[in-house]
């Protein structure tokens, strides 16, 4: 019979709903393996391996695959199997082109539906992620974290379910990317700052286009710093 896995000691690098299913806390698993660099872009996950590995069902090592498909994270090709995706300069730009849209549709929103009581919680969640940014010691994975956290909290105040679910399935794999570039990210964090600084004002003003031009421009900028940081082709082809 397949055992559930025990929960990892580390926090995964990114704040992911409590598991409910065994496949789930699988593709929990994987994520913050393909996340953190230690399976590599397109590196072959073997579901035969993996299942006695874990000693699970290969059934529930497939629907995890299927999941970290829908996350970006997990290429699925008929007769060949499951992959890491690749993760080079232009496929990074490709990531963020869109992510950065969903942003921008989902600050417009926010500019146009948020109440008077929503003030303060807006306010309090960008705060912690300012100050995670201005710690003297930096912890990147907090950073990204707390970041989250803000889209998180903004998709909750604009209530799209569909928006959501298509920013949060973008999620792992923007997060990825952060990770795979964490020294130029960590050097962008004063900028990051200022960013967060910044938007809040935008919304509490109601002014959707600074907003949107504010997330448009950190957007650019932070996936400049992405390709710089990866190669530019893929060697995973």
């Amino acid at each position: 019979m397949a055992r559930r896995l025990s929960r990892p000691v580390q926090r995964p690098p990114m704040d992911f709903k409590v598991p409910n299913t065994l496949a789930e806390q699988i593709a929990n698993y994987l994520a913050e393996r393909i996340m953190t660099g230690q399976i590599q872009p397109g590196e072959r996950i073997q579901e035969a391996t993996l299942a006695t590995k874990l000693k699970v069902s290969r059934a529930s090592v497939k629907e995890a695959l299927y999941t970290l498909e829908r996350w970006h994270l997990v290429e699925i090709t008929p007769r060949k199997g499951a992959a890491a995706s690749k993760l080079d300069a232009n496929h990074a730009s490709e990531l963020y082109d869109v992510y950065m849209h969903l942003l921008i549709m989902l600050v417009a929103r926010l500019c146009e539906r948020w109440q008077e009581n929503d003030r303060e919680r807006m306010l309090a969640v960008v705060g912690r992620a300012v100050e995670q940014i201005k710690k003297p010691t930096t912890n990147i994975a907090a950073v990204v974290e707390a970041s989250f956290e803000v889209m998180e909290a903004c998709c909750e105040l604009v209530g799209n379910a569909y928006l959501t679910e298509a920013l949060l399935n973008f999620k792992p794999a923007v997060s990825r990317a952060y990770y795979l570039s964490a020294d130029r990210y960590r050097r962008g964090l004063a900028q990051t700052s200022q960013f967060f600084t910044r938007l809040p004002q935008a919304i509490l003003a109601r002014d959707v286009d600074k907003a949107q031009l504010l997330i448009r421009d950190f957007a650019e900028h932070q996936k400049a710093m992405i390709q710089r940081a990866l190669p530019s082709t893929s060697n995973c082809d």
